[in-house]
């Protein structure tokens, strides 16, 4: 013998009437979460990358403290890391001053300049020497807000971002080098590299002080960013140019890093 059990009619037309609002909350859950996720999307990319970027120093200055003591004493027999000394007040005066005011920060401003006076940005800026002139104007005061940061965080830390010169040799071992150092400092008595917060945030600070500033209401932080993201690019050729370029003790190359005389331990493995 066999039951068979019969649903009413309304009772299947309320089951299925339930089933349909239930569907229609997780669709409109979903398109909730999208929204939120998506807006919130450029946060966690800004995070996960101050994250990798950290990672990577991190994992950089531990290699070069492997790599380096064994590097050195086995290609130079009998000579011992240089000896770090710490820069004087005089020293860090000096290296703020050249670093805002001195010709390098002039000439990357006007090169700046030039190159968004040839891309017409920002277009309410017009063109002609007024527009130039406002450029100009602009990129110095983003470099002088930038140098600014760098140099008060790195005092209030204690961090050393003078730039030294790598104490290996090879062109690539010198660029891995001079973009390591883009994002580390010096710290404490021995010289130890550490990652540098200040540097990462000084490119844009100038940035974010430029939009929220004197740049047109359409532009905003993700703006901000953008540019930030170019300056970060800028240091990295700045240092690749102290690496490569540095001339004589006294030249003008000379006063933006510590020569080697001045170097560090931990200052990259040596081929």
């Amino acid at each position: 013998m066999s039951f068979a059990f019969h649903i009413p009619t309304h009772q299947r037309m309320h089951k299925h009437n339930l089933d349909i609002a239930f569907a229609r909350s997780i669709r409109s859950i979903k398109r909730s979460m999208g929204t939120k996720i998506g807006a919130a999307m450029p946060i966690f990319l800004i995070l996960a990358l101050f994250i990798s970027l950290s990672k990577i120093a991190a994992s950089q200055v531990l290699s070069y403290a492997e790599e380096s003591p064994s590097m050195l004493a086995s290609t130079i027999p009998g000579q011992s890391a240089p000896t770090y000394l710490r820069p004087t007040e005089k020293e860090k005066v000096r290296g703020y001053v050249f670093d805002t005011v001195g010709p390098y920060a002039i000439f990357d401003a006007g090169f700046a300049a030039g190159v968004n006076q040839l891309s017409n940005t920002p277009p309410e800026w017009l063109q002609g020497t007024e527009g130039f002139g406002k450029r100009f104007a602009s990129n110095f005061s983003i470099d002088v807000t930038s140098t600014t940061t760098r140099y008060a965080l790195s005092e209030a830390l204690r961090d050393d971002t003078l730039y030294y010169l790598c104490e290996c040799q090879g062109a690539l071992p010198r660029l891995r080098h001079a973009a390591l150092a883009t994002l580390t400092a010096r710290h404490g008595p021995d010289g130890h590299q550490v990652f540098s917060f200040p540097a990462l945030i000084a490119p844009y600070a100038g940035s974010m002080t430029a939009v929220y500033g004197w740049y047109p209401d359409r532009y905003g932080a993700k703006d901000a960013f953008r540019m930030g993201n170019y300056i970060m690019l800028i240091y990295v050729g700045g240092n690749v140019a102290r690496e490569f370029l540095y001339g004589r003790p006294h030249s003008l190359f000379s006063r933006m890093h510590r020569s080697k005389t001045h170097g560090a331990p931990l200052s990259g493995p040596t081929n």
